[in-house]
C-alpha cells in the first residue's frame, strides 16, 4: 500500500512538473534559441527524477523507492540525440548521491547510470525501425522497468531472493502500469501540441504565402503601370506621326490630282495613268494613317465623341451616295432599307457613326464580288436590363466569302484578319474592324457579327436612340 501512495505521489509531481515545463516553453520561452531550450529541457528532466526521489519511500538503510526512472522513459522517445540520454541518467544519478553517501545511494547511482546508457542504445535501435509510436513506447516502457528491478535485485543492498520475492511482484507490477498512465498522458498532450504546432506551421506559411503574393501583386501593378504608360507614349507618339505624316501625303495626293486633270486635258493617257497611280496609292497610304491615328486615339483616350441631334436619312443617303459608284463597278447591288419605325432624328457622334458604317459597307463591298450588300436600319428590342432603353440597330449584310466561326472573335481585334491569306488577296491591315468596335464602345453601344464561311457576313452596330455620352 506505502509503495501504490509513493508512486502515485511520484506521478502527481511528474504530471505537474510536465505541465508547468510546457507552460515555460510556450509562454516564456517562445522566443528562445533551440540550443537553450534542449538544454533547459535536459535540466528539466534531471530535476523530475531528482523530485521522485525527493518525494519516494525511504525504507531504511537509505534506501529510497522511487520513479526515477520515468523522466528517461519520455526522454528515449522525444531525444533525437542518444547521447543526451546517456547525460540525463548520469544527472539523476548525481541527484540520487545529493540525498547522501552510502552503498543504497551508489547502488541507485549505478542504476540510473546503466538504465541511461540502456535508453541511449533503445533509442538508436528505434529510430532505425518504422514501428508506431506506440509499439516503441510499449518496449522502452517494459525494458527500462524490467532492467530497473533487475539492477535493484543485483547491484542494491536489499538481498536479491528478498526484492524478488516480496518486492518485486508489487513494485513491478505498479511501476509498469503508472509508466503507461504517464507516458499516454504525455502521449496525448504531445499530439495536442503537435496539432496546435503544425496549426501554427501552416499559419506561418498562409502568412508567408500572402505576403508573398501582396509582394508580387506590387509587382505586377508596377509594371503594369510601367506598361500602360509605355502603351501611352506609343499612342502619343503614332498620333503626332500620323499628323506629321499627313501632311506630305496630302501635298502629293493634290499634285498628282492635278497632273492626273492636266495630263487627261493634254490627252496624255500614259502620264495620266501613273497620276492615277499615285493617287490611288497615296489614298490607301492616307487612309492606312487615318486608321491608326484613330486607333491612337482610342488607345490613348484622347478620341472626343460628341452628341448632337442625328436626321437617320442623312446617314443613310450620304453613304448611298458614296458606295453606289463602287457597287456599279463590281457590279453589285447595294440596298438601304429603312424601316417605318426608325425615329426620324437619333442623338450620336453623327461623324463616329458614319466612320464605323463606311468601314463596316466598306468589307462588305471588299470580300464580295457577286450578289449585293444591304444596309438595313430598323428599331432594336433589348431585353437586357443593363441596356434598358430604345434602340437602333444598322445591319450590314453581304453574300461575301463569310467568316469562319472560329475566327469571329479574333478579327475585332487590332491587326487581326480571318485568314492570313486575305490581306494578300484583298489587302488591307485589319484594323477598320477594331477602330469600328471601339468606336461602338464609346458610343455606349455594341457590334456583333453573325457569318457563315462562303455564305456572307451580317455586322450588326446597335446604338441607344437616345445616346448621352
Amino acid at each position: 500500500m506505502e509503495f501504490t501512495k509513493v508512486f502515485f505521489i511520484n506521478i502527481c509531481i511528474l504530471t505537474t512538473l510536465a505541465y508547468m515545463a510546457m507552460l515555460v516553453h510556450k509562454y516564456v520561452l517562445v522566443e528562445a534559441s533551440g540550443p537553450l531550450k534542449y538544454g533547459l529541457s535536459v535540466l528539466a528532466a534531471i530535476g523530475a527524477g531528482w523530485a521522485t526521489m525527493m518525494f519516494g519511500l525511504n525504507i531504511g538503510q537509505e534506501i529510497i523507492f522511487d520513479l526515477r526512472f520515468i523522466p528517461l522513459i519520455i526522454c528515449t522517445l522525444a531525444y533525437s540525440q542518444p547521447v543526451t540520454l546517456l547525460i540525463i541518467g548520469a544527472g539523476i544519478g548525481v541527484a540520487r548521491l545529493s540525498f547522501g553517501i552510502s552503498d543504497a545511494a551508489c547502488a541507485g547511482f549505478w542504476n540510473i547510470l546503466i538504465l541511461g546508457l540502456l535508453c541511449m542504445l533503445l533509442n538508436i535501435v528505434l529510430k532505425r525501425v518504422r514501428w508506431s509510436y506506440i509499439t516503441k513506447m510499449m518496449i522502452v516502457i517494459v525494458t527500462v522497468n524490467l532492467v530497473y528491478c533487475i539492477n535493484i535485485g543485483i547491484l542494491g543492498v536489499i538481498p536479491a531472493f528478498q526484492y524478488f520475492s516480496v518486492t518485486f511482484p508489487v513494485t513491478f507490477p505498479i511501476s509498469l502500469l503508472l509508466s503507461f498512465f504517464f507516458a499516454f498522458m504525455l502521449y496525448d498532450f504531445q499530439v495536442e501540441r503537435r496539432r496546435v504546432v503544425d496549426i501554427q506551421v501552416a499559419h506561418s506559411a498562409l502568412q508567408r504565402q500572402t505576403d508573398e503574393l501582396l509582394e508580387t501583386r506590387k509587382d505586377v501593378e508596377q509594371k503594369a503601370k510601367q506598361l500602360l504608360l509605355a502603351s501611352q507614349y506609343k499612342s502619343e507618339f503614332l498620333v503626332n506621326m500620323s499628323h506629321e505624316l499627313r501632311t506630305p501625303l496630302n501635298s502629293i495626293i493634290s499634285l498628282s490630282q492635278m497632273i492626273r486633270d492636266e495630263e487627261k486635258r493634254k490627252e496624255e493617257h500614259e502620264n495620266a495613268d501613273y497620276a492615277d497611280i499615285i493617287y490611288g496609292s497615296g489614298q490607301e497610304l492616307l487612309q492606312l494613317i487615318d486608321d491608326i491615328l484613330d486607333l491612337s486615339r482610342v488607345e490613348a483616350g484622347r478620341m472626343e465623341i460628341v452628341s448632337e441631334d442625328v436626321i437617320v436619312s442623312e446617314i443613310a443617303h450620304v453613304l448611298q451616295f458614296h458606295f453606289r459608284h463602287i457597287a456599279e463597278q463590281k457590279g453589285l447591288d447595294f440596298i438601304i432599307y429603312m424601316a417605318p419605325d426608325v425615329p426620324a432624328v437619333i442623338r450620336t457622334d453623327a461623324m463616329r457613326l458614319q466612320q464605323i458604317l463606311r468601314n463596316l459597307l466598306s468589307n462588305a463591298f471588299k470580300f464580295t464580288s457577286e450578289g449585293r450588300v444591304l444596309l438595313d436600319i430598323r428599331k432594336a428590342v433589348c431585353t437586357n436590363d443593363d441596356t434598358a432603353g430604345e434602340w437602333i440597330a444598322f445591319t450590314v449584310c453581304d453574300t461575301g466569302i463569310g467568316i469562319k466561326e472560329s475566327m469571329q472573335a479574333a478579327i475585332f481585334e487590332a491587326f487581326q484578319q480571318a485568314d492570313g491569306s486575305i490581306s494578300r488577296k484583298y489587302g488591307g491591315t485589319g484594323l477598320g474592324l477594331s477602330i469600328s468596335r471601339a468606336m461602338t464602345e464609346l458610343l455606349g453601344g455594341n457590334l456583333t457579327v453573325d457569318s457563315r464561311e462562303s455564305e456572307g457576313s451580317a455586322f450588326t452596330l446597335y446604338l441607344p436612340i437616345r445616346g448621352d455620352h
